[in-house]
């Protein structure tokens, strides 16, 4: 059986002002953290057989773990367009946007648009590569959305839409 898996797809080289900052962060810190790992790494080293050593079959995977994501930033933030401006119509829903949808029901829900990798569910922060997001995507004011999940059809009115220059 191979361990081949399929590339990801692509995610959009969009990224917020404070997203960017935040990956900037991640990554020195990481480096600290991965200073902090590789003493206690040679520590664990040190105390002989590393076969049944659990301290350095830990600190081993965790330092994988790190450098796997640094890896990854150093390749991802170069390759970032950070959008820093508001859009020249800011009628319609573009990257950035803070879109407030309600359902048939009368509910409310407030998501924003932003990055692959500054998405975040417990903000309703979504990509803009999701499939919601590619829906609200130049839509305007009581434009109506029809989004299919599975076999469920569910329906949004755009309410509000709103940018805000502090957070692009």
């Amino acid at each position: 059986m191979s361990r081949w898996k399929a590339p990801r797809p692509k995610s959009s080289p969009y990224i917020t002002q404070t997203g960017y900052l935040a990956l900037e962060q991640e990554l020195k810190h990481l480096w600290e953290k991965r200073r902090d790992v590789t003493a206690a790494l040679s520590a664990a080293a040190a105390e002989g057989d590393r076969s049944e050593n659990a301290e350095y079959i830990y600190r081993k995977k965790e330092l994988r773990g790190i450098d796997s994501r640094i890896h990854y930033l150093q390749k991802r933030l170069p390759s970032l367009t950070v959008v820093s401006s508001l859009p020249a119509d800011l009628d319609r829903i573009y990257f950035g946007a803070k879109v407030t949808l309600e359902n048939t029901a009368g509910e409310e829900i407030c998501y924003r648009i932003v990055g692959a990798d500054e998405l975040d569910p417990s903000k309703n922060y979504i990509s803009v590569d999701a499939p919601l997001a590619r829906l609200l995507l130049k839509k305007t004011f009581d434009d109506e959305i029809v989004f299919r999940v599975h076999e469920q059809t569910n329906r949004y009115t755009v309410v509000d839409i709103e940018y805000d220059q502090d957070t692009l």
